[in-house]
């Protein structure tokens, strides 16, 4: 994400980006029917900052995983599984588990000349391990054709959660 303008106050709250909207120029007035906004705003995306004041994106709160008290956003296990050689496309979602709470989900949409399969599946199973911490793994592999998108090309999570 960068580091954050000169002048904006913001600040990471639990992982969370928080931000004063007083600080920001171009922060929208409000919601239709509603009073403007005021005081810290929650933006609902969790975030990282590092030693020299960047900000990594680590996913949206609502689509965080807490699996055996580990939080895993989807987005670094999406990254590493694009960045397997056969991986086209991929989203990660909690799959519900009675041990764990939750366990991670990859739906994966390969690239032409790829079959999906068992060894497959744990190939990239190891290959998140080797790119991430090895706890954050999809233990669910899935292959799919194509991933459901919104209107505006998203990816529909709430149809992979409930699929």
């Amino acid at each position: 994400m960068g580091r954050p303008l000169p002048g904006v106050a913001l600040d990471v709250v639990d992982g969370e980006l928080v931000l004063d909207p007083a600080t920001v120029p171009t922060f929208f007035v409000g919601y239709l029917g509603e009073p403007p906004p005021t005081g810290p705003w929650h933006t609902g995306d969790r975030v990282r900052s590092d030693e020299d004041g960047f900000l990594h994106f680590e996913g949206r709160a609502d689509d965080v995983i807490i699996s055996a008290g580990y939080r895993i956003g989807p987005f670094e296990v999406e990254s590493a599984l694009v960045a397997h050689p056969a991986v086209a496309e991929a989203a990660v979602v909690a799959a519900p588990d009675d041990e764990r709470g939750s366990v991670v989900r990859a739906v994966v949409v390969l690239r032409d000349g790829h079959q999906p399969g068992d060894a497959l599946a744990r190939e990239l199973q190891d290959h998140v391990k080797h790119e991430t911490a090895p706890y954050k793994y999809p233990r669910i592999v899935e292959f799919a054709d194509a991933l459901p998108r919104t209107a505006s090309g998203k990816i529909r999570r709430a149809a992979l959660r409930d699929g």
